[in-house]
């Protein structure tokens, strides 16, 4: 599959998971996802259940976000190394990252990753990472990029 065989929503849909709009990309991806058959079915989901996650996550909601981290990334696995020019491996790479951290920390430390996913929200397009506690742990949120050659 290239890339002009995906759709102009999901390219939307990935756009709006960049910038932190991570509700607007799981309504756009979802209404593909109802639709499609695999592939790219499961690609449609298992980034619109990352997204969700970072959702949950922004409203501090631990269980959810691991919840659908997990099983995002675990949909996405059939689709790396790259698919129609995205670096899938990079991005579930960065989920599977982010999902290790919120279970080290866990439940308790909900608020610090809350204001990491926000703060992301907010700087949509620059470099989406930060200090998650006092030993200073850095976690990059995951970002959906194209290949590189």
């Amino acid at each position: 599959m290239i890339d002009d065989d995906l759709p102009p929503q999901f390219w939307q849909g990935v756009e709006e998971f960049n910038q932190g709009q991570y509700y607007a990309c799981h309504d756009t991806l979802e209404a593909l996802w109802m639709e499609a058959t695999d592939p790219p079915k499961s690609l449609y989901q298992g980034i619109l259940q990352i997204s969700v996650a970072c959702y949950h996550l922004g409203t501090r909601n631990w269980q959810g976000a691991v919840t659908l981290l997990g099983e995002g990334i675990s949909r996405l696995q059939f689709y790396e190394p790259e698919f129609s020019g995205l670096d899938i491996e990079q991005f579930v790479d960065l989920s599977a990252n982010l999902l290790e951290c919120l279970q080290e920390h866990g439940p308790e430390q909900v608020d610090v990753f809350s204001c990491l996913i926000l703060s992301a929200s907010q700087q949509s397009g620059s470099a989406r990472e930060g200090t998650v506690n006092g030993d200073g742990l850095a976690v990059l949120l995951p970002r959906i990029t194209n290949v590189q050659r």
